[in-house]
Formats: C-alpha cells, structure tokens, sequence
C-alpha cells in the first residue's frame, strides 16, 4: 500500500519550500490527499517524493545523465504510446486493465498503430507449420528480415499493411490457427481450447501487448532508427525478449510452479525463504502495490489449487505479490496449455508494441546511437 507523508516530511526530505511541493501536486508528478485527522491538510505520497529526491540527487553531471538514460527509471526517448501512472498502465491514454475487459488484441494494434483501418492478422492455410514453437517463429521471421525491405521512402498505411501481414502467420508459428478470426479464438483453435479459455487467452494478450519503454522495444527502435525492414526491427526485439530477464520470465515461474507440483508449496517455499533465493514472479519494481495486469488476470480464472495455495502464501510472508509472469504461468497450469504457450503468448502480443515502437521511431528520422564512455587502458 501506498506511505503518506506531512507537508513539513516532504519539504524536509526534497529540501523545497512549499509553493515548489505545490507546483509538483499541479504538474502531476506528485500525489496529494486529504488528510483523515484534519481535511483542511494534505497528506503526499511517499514514493513519488522518493522518486523526485533520487532525480534530484542524480544532478545534471553529462556523465550521470547519460547512465540514467540508459540504465535508469527515467525513459530517455519521447512516446505516445503507453505509459504507467499512479501504478497502472496506459495504451495511449487508456487503462489497459480496462481495455483487458473486452477488447480484441486486433482493435489494441489499431489504437497503438494509429491505423486509419480496421487491423486483420490474417494467416493463410500455407503458413501453418508442422512443429509449432519458437524455432519455427524465429526461423520464418529470420527469413523475413533477410529479404524484407527498408521502412525508408514507404507510406505509414503501407507499412500498417506489412505490420498486419507479420503478426498472423508469427501467431501461427506458435501453434494459432489459420485464416481471419481474431488471434485469441484462433489460439484456442490450434490449441483445442474452449470458447471460455478463449477469452482468458484474449485478456491475457491485451495486457501484454506493450510496457513502455522495454530493452526489447527500444531494440526494435534502434533497428527501426537505421531504417532496417519491419521484419528485422520485429526480430531484433525478439530476440532480446527471448530473454530469461524479460519476455521468458514465465519459463522461470513456470519452472517454480513445478517445483511446487513435485515437492508441495510448504518445502518449494520453506527452502526459498530460507536461503534467500529469489522467487520468479512476484513482485514488480514499476509496481509498488502489486502488478495490476496480473491481479486483473487471476481474478478470471482458479489455478490449479496447489499453485493458488502457493501464490496466497507467498504474498502472506514476504508480501509480495504476484507479476504478469506468474499470471501468465498460472494461465498455462490452468488451461494445460502446451509447454512454451506462456512464451507464444507474450511474444505474439508483444509483437504489436515492437512494431508500434518501430512505425512510432521513423517520425523522428534520426539514427540511435549513444556515445561509449570509455573506462579502458589509455590509448596508445
């Protein structure tokens, strides 16, 4: 849960005078409410003051600044595309707990894309391959940005049209169905899901579909940045979400939750706690209160009860609460989807925010390249 703080707390701590905590409240970059003893008073929320007095202590040194764009929390690189406040997340202004609700993965690419159009995935039957999985979506996509051609000189509704092109047969390689129907009743198609899984799979993916300024994204805008094919801009954020640390975190939970299958959730959680391992899948640094995306998630569905026992007791000991990873991974044990499904999942989503990051890169027509700062033996 959110910490409040005085007035007096927050100048101490940012050493401002009042007028400037003021300023903070109207620029939208601190929290204020009502304080319950004296409602002619406000109380302000201690994690944004954190927030402010690290920017502050940073300073504006060249050399600060440029490891805090690139490691930092502070994005580095302007976006319209999603954002996180007050611990939710936003697709171009809207809650994306709420677009969660009822929108199709095909109407989230066209708010994101910007498309004039209605977005189609569409597949033809000669794109279903015979081993579904991400040998099969790296490989075919490989191909693409092989022969793909550059982004440069090409209109924003051509390049939508090749977008589309790419998304339906990348779902197909992880075992979706063939044809026009949205991507989620298509999943559940080529995974032999009911019509309720089907819905559970469209929830997930809308969820999943972008995160701000991820290393995966601003791969892809590299690569959108020197003019590569939108092809290769998709596979050069693939590749990085392919990651253990990212896109493949639910492969660690997933791994975990088995542990927990085999050995039952006290042991799985009593050796954990007890040398201080990390446990895959709860807790989210962007989300202090807990992960929206994954609490938004679980409630559609029961996991499987010693997973569900295992979640309820973590959460009761360390008080952290379970990511989209761990949703996800739950997902799966639920439906008994195919091993590498959670995977399938993220990455098929993914791939609208990857692409809407690479159609967003080219208005700004300048090449990505950060400066090294060099730290070797002196030269010569």
């Amino acid at each position: 849960m959110a910490t409040w703080i005085t007035m007096d707390e927050v100048c101490t701590q940012l050493g401002v005078q009042p007028q400037t905590v003021y300023a903070y409240v109207s620029r939208h970059k601190l929290e204020a409410t009502p304080d319950p003893a004296d409602p002619r008073r406000s109380l302000y929320r201690a994690e944004d003051v954190a927030v402010l007095a690290q920017r502050k202590q940073a300073g504006r040194k060249p050399e600060t600044l440029a490891a805090n764009t690139l490691f930092g929390s502070q994005p580095s690189i302007p976006t319209a595309l999603s954002t996180f406040h007050r611990g939710r997340l936003y697709y171009r202004g809207r809650d994306a707990v709420e677009l969660a609700r009822g929108a199709t993965l095909e109407e989230v690419a066209r708010l994101l894309w910007g498309a004039q159009q209605p977005v189609v995935f569409a597949c033809p039957a000669a794109a279903r391959v015979a081993r579904p999985g991400r040998v099969a979506a790296f490989t075919g996509l490989a191909g693409l940005a092989a022969t793909g051609h550059s982004t440069q000189g090409r209109l924003t509704a051509v390049l939508h049209e090749e977008a589309q092109s790419l998304v339906g047969p990348l779902a197909a390689a992880f075992g979706a169905g063939t044809g026009k129907a949205p991507l989620h009743l298509r999943f559940a198609q080529g995974w032999r899901q009911p019509a309720d899984a089907a819905e559970l799979l469209r929830s997930a993916m809308v969820l999943l579909v972008d995160h701000e300024l991820t290393s995966s994204a601003f791969t892809a805008r590299i690569a959108a940045s020197a003019g590569a094919s939108l092809p290769a801009c998709l596979l050069a954020g693939m590749t990085t979400l392919s990651g253990p640390l990212h896109g493949d975190a639910s492969g660690r939970v997933q791994a975990l939750f088995g542990e927990v299958e085999r050995s039952g959730e006290e042991q799985v959680l009593t050796h954990y706690l007890s040398t201080g391992l990390p446990l895959a899948g709860f807790g989210h640094h962007l989300y202090p209160d807990g992960d929206p995306r994954a609490a938004a998630l679980l409630a559609l569905f029961e996991p499987p009860p010693v997973i569900a026992r295992f979640i309820a007791k973590v959460q009761k000991l360390t008080g952290l609460r379970p990511n989209i990873d761990a949703a996800l991974a739950a997902l799966v044990a639920h439906c008994r989807l195919p091993a590498d499904a959670a995977f399938g999942l993220f990455t098929t989503a993914r791939s609208i925010g990857l692409l809407a990051h690479s159609l967003e890169q080219l208005s700004v027509a300048q090449v990505i390249r950060p400066r090294g700062r060099y730290v070797g033996p002196p030269p010569g």
